[in-house]
């Protein structure tokens, strides 16, 4: 094999002076390029806004007048560790200035066995807090603060009576943790049922599309004019966030109820002084209304001549079918419509036992009297 070899001294040189320059050029270009000022890179001037259109103006202002009454609560709870020593949980929620006094209104599942809550009102440091009244079956709470400061903002009271689906609505909460966070919605749908405890529901409860998280709990919905008009407290979501469907208690109920928990620790109950079967076993036994556990001695529905269901023979008794013309398939509904008739008001009762029914008054009374 024969390999060609240039051999002339020249040549080669001329070829190395070529790439020489070549690469000083390559080195040189983009110091040249970066050594050229170039004015499209100053900042851009700020384009004039205007003034806020009036429906944004009127947001801006609700949410200034109302976050100082809006409170983030943080709570401490003992629960038994993995390997049975007691671990310190910690947990968060909303809640709401009520009266200058330091009151402030919750979830009741807010607050449920904390040994230590903590209230923070604006951007003002955490001020410890003590249980005043709980109210299970309502899910509302009241605290007090421990430290008053000056100028509490209590949050004007609405009312949910007149409320109509379609009206604006505004939560202010703390979700996740992230103090102060406003959403708007509308008022989705009204008079929905809320179950709680102790096989009871809320009744009149409000349904919005606002967004509402995990953390908004207990926290304040307002109505257009900065209102009062609910108390956010649950969602419905196979995720647990938010998939606009909120539900909020009634400020109607809400200014019933935590009078009575600040002045007494509880709320009415409303009854008849009867203890229901279970509604699990009432619903497999194929049973529609509420079936008498027992009846209380001396109690209204003893001097209805109410009858319990006897377990040694079998005899089911007095069922109740319906209040006030209303029909009661469930249990919840029965105490929906005692919660609705009030302590003190006669209802009339329809009751089946057999294959005959028949009509009776009863007076509602506060059980925890």
């Amino acid at each position: 094999m024969t390999i060609n070899v240039n051999k002339d001294p020249d040549h080669s040189r001329a070829q190395a002076r070529s790439m020489c320059a070549v690469m000083a050029l390559a080195l040189v270009w983009p110091l040249a390029a970066c050594g050229r000022e170039d004015t499209s890179a100053a900042p851009r001037p700020v384009a004039a806004r205007g003034a806020l259109q009036a429906e944004e103006q009127a947001v801006v202002t609700l949410f200034e007048q109302s976050a100082p009454s809006v409170a983030y609560i943080t709570t401490e709870t003992v629960q038994r560790g993995t390997f049975g020593g007691a671990e310190v949980s910690q947990g968060a929620g909303s809640g709401f200035v009520w009266d200058a006094s330091g009151h402030v209104v919750t979830n009741f599942h807010v607050v449920k066995g904390a040994r230590k809550v903590f209230v923070r009102l604006d951007a003002g440091k955490p001020i410890e807090a003590e249980p005043v009244g709980g109210a299970a079956e309502y899910d509302l709470a009241v605290l007090r603060l421990k430290t008053v400061p000056k100028n509490l903002r209590p949050v004007p009271v609405g009312t949910s009576r007149d409320l109509r689906i379609g009206q604006t609505v505004y939560a202010i909460g703390n979700p996740f943790g992230l103090q102060r966070t406003l959403t708007k919605g509308l008022v989705s749908a009204l008079d929905r049922e809320l179950p709680t405890a102790n096989f009871r529901e809320v009744a009149g409860v409000i349904q919005t599309d606002a967004a509402i998280n995990p953390g908004n709990s207990g926290g304040p919905l307002l109505d257009s004019a900065g209102r009062l008009i609910g108390v956010n407290t649950a969602i419905r979501s196979a995720s647990g966030s938010s998939s606009g469907i909120g539900f909020a208690i009634p400020v109607d109920l809400v200014n019933r109820v935590v009078p009575s928990l600040i002045n007494r620790g509880h709320a009415p109950l409303p009854g008849i002084g009867v203890t229901p079967i279970s509604p699990d076993q009432v619903a497999r036994a194929g049973i529609s209304g509420v079936v008498l556990g027992a009846v209380g001695r001396g109690s209204p529905a003893a001097s209805a001549g109410l009858v319990p269901y006897n377990p040694q023979n079998g005899d089911l008794g007095d069922v109740i079918v319906g209040v006030n013309g209303k029909p009661v398939q469930t249990l919840s509904t029965f105490v929906g419509e005692l919660e609705r008739a009030g302590i003190d008001a006669t209802v009339e009762l329809s009751v089946r036992r057999g294959d005959k029914e028949r009509k009776v008054r009863v007076k509602v009374i506060d059980l925890r009297a």
